[in-house]
């Protein structure tokens, strides 16, 4: 997959809408009941990122964003401000956010992940795209050094049998233009028209 490590400017992100999107396959049967099933084990997300256009200034540098991006041929970063921390929105990130393994005194590299619980269940999403130094370990609730590669990180020394590896960090969701296509109309954009950008996130 072609990836730029460019972040899509967050001043129109910030704007958008969107969020994770589920595939169900739901039959149902003569007695009217319901038998349902999904083949993705993980969410995807989609945004519409016309919706924060602002002004003609933006809409420029969305068209050299979508340009530098060839369309739908490179996937880039996109901050989704509604869900881009380890720990909630308006918190701060700790090192013990989010458990991301136990140790077995051998095992050094954990990938990360966050947890989604309600209700007495959870989902762990895989996190591939954690921004920059901002990832921090912790094992058993102490700090560590690790190194960073991609959605996994590599700790110095193996933690002990049964150790908790915790992990708190920021993210960006890996995605790419859902069309090879842009259409603005400058009187329709001045008179409140919005033109459609959709994004949809790509997986590794």
């Amino acid at each position: 997959m072609s990836f730029h490590e460019v972040r899509f400017p967050t001043n129109l992100s910030r704007g958008a809408l969107g969020g994770p999107e589920r595939r169900t396959e739901i039959v149902t049967l003569a007695s009217g009941a319901e038998e349902r099933n999904t083949p993705w084990a993980h969410s995807r997300r989609r945004y519409d990122a016309g919706l924060g256009m602002r002004s003609l200034d933006d809409v420029e540098t969305l068209v050299a964003f979508f340009e530098a991006r060839r369309g739908q041929l490179h996937g880039f970063r996109w901050r989704d401000w509604a869900d881009w921390r380890s720990c909630v929105p308006s918190g701060a990130v700790t090192p013990v956010d989010q458990e991301i393994g136990r140790g077995d005194g051998v095992r050094r590299v954990f990938d990360l992940v966050k947890s989604y619980v309600s209700g007495g269940h959870g989902y762990l999403r895989p996190i591939t795209k954690p921004s920059p130094g901002t990832v921090r370990v912790a094992v058993d609730g102490v700090e560590v050094t690790a190194a960073v590669e991609g959605g996994s990180v590599t700790l110095d020394t193996a933690p002990g049998d049964g150790a908790v590896v915790t992990a708190g960090f920021e993210f960006d969701v890996p995605v790419r233009f859902d069309t090879d296509r842009i259409q603005v109309s400058v009187a329709g954009f001045e008179a409140g028209e919005i033109p459609s950008v959709p994004v949809v996130e790509v997986r590794p």
